[in-house]
């Protein structure tokens, strides 16, 4: 074996394991803990704590996400979408994987222990468990209300974060949690929905499913509506200002439409857009929520 080809071999483990962790979804979490931190404190919060609870959250995300593609792996290969994962594929094994995740969340329990505080560490290792075991391998296979019930875990990084600087969990961080709480069904349903033929032949009882396209489609919208209301409840208690009010109204009426459409003029292409707008929706949010936080108007 040359040089070059070992080389290549052993970037391409790395980029399978990297691909575990699934880095996109845990970018956004991990942006909106570190949200949290800023808004933790009417100063700017230690660099240090900042990294280090970016990076501990970061490894107990991965961790979690990982256990999630070890749990779903059969049901992984039976989707388009999923198929080329590295476990689908086979490409890693089930004690590999076991012992990656043990290793990094481990790794991330330590850091934030050691680093930040134990409150972080505990509440980052609930919603660890809250996602792989409660959602991943409970709640997912059970219930077409999977993503509603167990959309908590996902909710979680804004408090994770505030608790990293302020080693406090108030009202203003669960306000945070709540509305990422509301936003997770119609983000999710909108994928579920024009990804239908793949979860029919994962055997997951996803609403559009089991309940039809109708029927979640009027779904996504009552969601929609009831995130634009609890999108307004942090100025309404005086935690942003005029920034971040004018930025959620903006925001929301984009994604009212885009649910009006999925609800009332499906079509696929009209709920990949409803998806796709709904990531970049939470990532402006969150971002009006920091400036609002800096520059008060």
């Amino acid at each position: 074996m040359t040089t070059q080809t070992a080389l290549h071999k052993q970037t391409n483990r790395i980029a399978q394991y990297w691909a575990l962790t699934k880095p996109r979804v845990t970018q956004l979490a991990v942006f909106c803990a570190v949200i949290g931190m800023f808004l933790a404190t009417d100063e700017l919060p230690s660099w240090r704590v900042v990294v280090a609870a970016t990076f501990g959250i970061w490894l107990l995300a991965g961790a979690a996400f990982a256990v999630n593609c070890l749990a779903e792996r059969e049901i992984d290969a039976r989707m388009a979408r999923t198929a080329r994962r590295p476990m689908a594929q086979g490409e890693i094994t089930v004690a590999q994987t076991a012992v990656f995740s043990t290793v990094i969340g481990g790794l991330g329990m330590w850091i934030l222990y050691a680093l930040v505080n134990p409150l972080t560490m505990w509440l980052t290792f609930v919603t660890f468990v809250g996602y792989a075991v409660i959602y991943t391998m409970i709640l997912k296979p059970a219930t077409p209300q999977n993503i509603v019930i167990g959309g908590l875990s996902g909710a979680m990084p804004p408090a994770l974060g505030w608790a990293a600087v302020a080693n406090d969990v108030p009202m203003q961080a669960w306000l945070l949690v709540m509305i990422i709480f509301i936003w997770t069904p119609p983000h999710f349903w909108a994928l579920a929905m024009y990804r239908r033929d793949d979860y029919a032949k994962s055997g997951l009882p996803m609403l559009p499913v089991t309940h039809g396209m109708t029927f979640t489609g009027f779904h996504v919208w009552l969601y929609s509506i009831a995130l634009a209301a609890t999108t307004l409840l942090p100025f309404a208690v005086k935690m942003s200002g005029l920034i971040y009010l004018v930025s959620a109204v903006a925001l929301n009426v984009v994604f009212l439409w885009h649910s009006w459409r999925v609800h009332r003029h499906y079509t696929d292409l009209v709920a990949r857009k409803a998806f796709t707008w709904s990531i970049i929706y939470l990532s402006l949010l969150f971002a009006a929520l920091l400036v609002d936080h800096y520059v008060k108007i």
